[in-house]
């Protein structure tokens, strides 16, 4: 089971393909929940998870819940993972790269490095399209596993029912009250 996380799994609105797989392990594997599937890339590298967003979504910083197994997938398993962030395929802009030793279970990474205006956290990514490559494996293997993948959005705060013009922004917080 992924784990349960503060920010909403918006996985489910976008449509997925990958670069390659073998019959019965495509990219409906990454999604279905069960860790004994997987996604089974068949070709050469790097290989590809494509993302793609009917509307610009925010993807929170804590972008994705990844479910690897090393000990089970052995050199299937990705060591690198770079994501790409952008409106279409042509456009595409590198917003991480992340380097993994020997991972088992849920994994969930930052894909954002500005901080927010609260300089709390990290900013969302705004984008269409998300594309994350397997540019190698554990040992130098050449096709891939991954196991499960969701794609995490920012908390939306709550807004009152009662207030009728409700400020959420901070510029908006900003002018909230007179003085």
């Amino acid at each position: 089971r992924p784990p349960t996380l503060p920010w909403p799994d918006i996985s489910a609105q976008a449509k997925w393909s990958v670069s390659s797989y073998k019959f019965g392990f495509g990219a409906e594997c990454l999604q279905d929940g069960d860790p004994e599937t997987f996604w089974h890339s068949d070709g050469p590298q790097p290989h590809f998870i494509t993302i793609e967003f009917p509307r610009k979504v925010a993807i929170q910083g804590c972008l994705h819940a990844i479910f690897l197994c090393h000990p089970l997938d052995d050199s299937y398993t990705p060591s690198t993972l770079a994501i790409r962030a952008g409106t279409g395929p042509n456009d595409l802009q590198d917003v991480r790269i992340i380097t993994l030793e020997k991972p088992d279970g849920w994994l969930t990474f930052d894909i954002s490095s500005e901080p927010n205006e609260g300089g709390e956290g990290l900013k969302p990514v705004y984008a269409y399209l998300l594309q994350i490559i397997i540019l190698a494996n554990h040992m130098s293997g050449k096709d891939t596993h991954v196991r499960g993948l969701r794609v995490l959005g920012p908390v939306e705060e709550v807004v009152s029912e009662e207030d009728p013009f409700p400020w959420v922004s901070t510029e908006f917080r900003m002018h909230e009250t007179i003085r």
